[in-house]
């Protein structure tokens, strides 16, 4: 896979991120919530990773 394809695909998996966020501000979200918030915290491992393995610049 070339590395643009990979760049690409991050930068869509940051934006959907924020889909995210907004989902968790419902009110009724119930036990889905800790499943939201598993998501994220493995969207941000796999951001911070992607960011330490291929560093901007």
């Amino acid at each position: 896979m070339e590395a643009q394809v990979i760049r690409d695909r991050i930068t869509t998996i940051r934006t959907k991120r924020e889909a995210l966020i907004r989902l968790l501000e419902q009110p009724d979200l119930g036990t889905l919530r800790i499943d939201v918030n598993q998501a994220l915290e493995e969207i941000d491992d796999l951001l911070e990773e992607f960011d330490r393995t291929f560093p901007a610049g």
